[in-house]
């Protein structure tokens, strides 16, 4: 299979959504860019509220033949009828999710900056791993996914690659060459426009 000429766009929920509207951003950030995957990344542990935002992005995602993985929650992947999960903590329960989910299903894992622990997640069965975050941010314990980590592997392993967490355009451009996807998230949520903001990350794609 040749490989893409630019990165695809794995598009992160924010961590809090109003269901009265954000189906409709949704939609709109989907209808603007191609989409790869949406990923439900909710603060909330609360399962009424989970189900019912997952319900709503499913819906708007499948109707545009976007897959929906969820973050963490296993469980609650086959009940609500999702593409997979996102695991959160590195290669640990990545051979678990996908005896509990099958073959088909997305699993893929985020392994901060640890090349280790990503070849790890590959082993155990990870259709992907994620690492970031590879710009500078308060959050987290302070360790950046760089260049070179996204570099070697692109040259070293075959699996799928997502770069995420603080991007900008000129990290963006910069790393476009050696990863498969870009999680993009507050990036674009946090902006007046999120279908301008998107497409500007886009743009530096190319």
């Amino acid at each position: 299979m040749a490989e893409p000429e630019q990165p695809q766009i794995y598009l992160i929920t924010p961590p809090e959504i109003e269901l009265s509207s954000f189906p409709d951003q949704l939609a709109q950030v989907l209808d603007a860019q191609p989409v790869a995957c949406v990923r439900l990344a909710l603060a909330t542990h609360d399962e009424d509220r989970l189900s019912r935002a997952a319900d709503a992005c499913r819906d708007v995602a499948h109707a545009r033949d976007v897959a929906l993985v969820i973050d963490k929650h296993l469980m609650m992947v086959e009940r609500l009828g999702l593409d997979g999960v996102h695991l959160t903590d590195g290669a640990r329960a990545v051979r678990a999710a996908r005896k509990e989910l099958g073959a088909d299903a997305i699993v893929g894992a985020f392994c901060g900056s640890s090349r280790h622990e990503g070849m790890n997640a590959g082993e155990a069965g990870a259709d992907y791993v994620g690492f970031g975050p590879v710009g500078e941010t308060d959050l987290g314990d302070g360790s950046v996914a760089d260049h070179d980590l996204f570099e070697w592997w692109s040259k070293m392993i075959e699996l799928p690659v997502v770069a995420e967490g603080a991007l900008d355009t000129d990290l963006i451009r910069s790393l476009a060459p050696v990863t498969d996807f870009f999680g993009i998230g507050d990036e674009i949520w946090n902006t007046d426009s999120p279908t301008v903001a998107l497409a500007d990350l886009v743009a530096a794609m190319g």
